[in-house]
């Protein structure tokens, strides 16, 4: 049977010098999280990554074993300076070759938009011994690799690939959440915060902090595995700050 305490992580690596020169902002690390957090899996680490070789040869053999699964968004499009399946081939020590499923899928959609290019063809290389993953929204499918799940950059067409992929990794609880806000500056209640947390075990207390209209306040994002532990926690969490004087919002502020 398997452990119900075990912890199922990820990593995402984000590659493409379009996101670290702010020409392009990033959206699939939020979806990819949450998606993960619903299939009992933690994101753990995230890096983003210039269009670099080396760079993606380093980070996907340093966080594909320190961690249960490994995805990573962009650079598997058609063009030149997309390098994404090359490099990971090579971290992995396998050749690069054509899917004949994925020449097949693409051929298919392309038959009536002008036929299937050299270009377009680049789109069906994986490394060898890769499996696909269905993408209903461009015909480009995602690559399975072991651990390694290599994905579009575009977000819509990620959130695709996700759908395709949900229910079919193991992991382990999903992790529930609830948020309750107040206006309060985080030094006041320090205390009351690290001592909650410790009274319930398996819970995480997040602290964030904000300033509007002229006012200093916080939301704390309470973490657990289990529904009763997650409402008691955020039960004497409230108490203990409305003890203080302070009015609680639940949901946050």
């Amino acid at each position: 049977m398997a452990d119900p305490t075990r912890i199922w992580t990820a990593a995402l690596i984000v590659i493409g010098d379009e996101i670290l020169s702010g020409r392009t902002q990033d959206r699939n690390v939020s979806q990819i999280a949450t998606w993960l957090n619903v299939q009992g899996i933690r994101l753990r680490e995230v890096r983003v990554i210039a269009d670099d070789r080396d760079a993606i040869i380093e980070a996907v053999n340093l966080l594909r074993v320190r961690n249960d699964y490994l995805f990573t968004t962009g650079g598997i499009g058609p063009t030149h300076d997309d390098i994404t399946v090359d490099a990971i081939a090579a971290a992995l020590g396998v050749e690069v070759e054509i899917h004949e499923a994925a020449r097949a899928i693409l051929a298919d959609y392309y038959e009536t938009r002008g036929g299937l290019t050299d270009a377009r063809l680049r789109m069906a290389r994986v490394p060898a011994g890769a499996s696909l993953i269905e993408n209903r929204m461009s015909g480009a499918p995602g690559i399975r690799h072991g651990n390694i799940f290599i994905m579009a950059g575009v977000p819509h067409i990620t959130a695709g690939m996700l759908d395709r992929l949900t229910g079919t990794l193991e992991g382990g609880l999903p992790l529930l959440s609830a948020t309750i806000g107040c206006w309060v500056a985080e030094s006041e209640i320090a205390d009351l915060l690290g001592a909650t947390e410790k009274a319930h075990d398996g819970c995480q207390i997040g602290s964030y902090p904000f300033f509007r209209e002229g006012r200093t306040g916080a939301n704390f994002v309470i973490r657990s595995t289990s529904q009763a532990g997650l409402d008691a926690c955020v039960s004497d969490l409230s108490a203990g700050l409305e003890r203080g004087g302070w009015a609680v919002t639940a949901g946050g502020i």
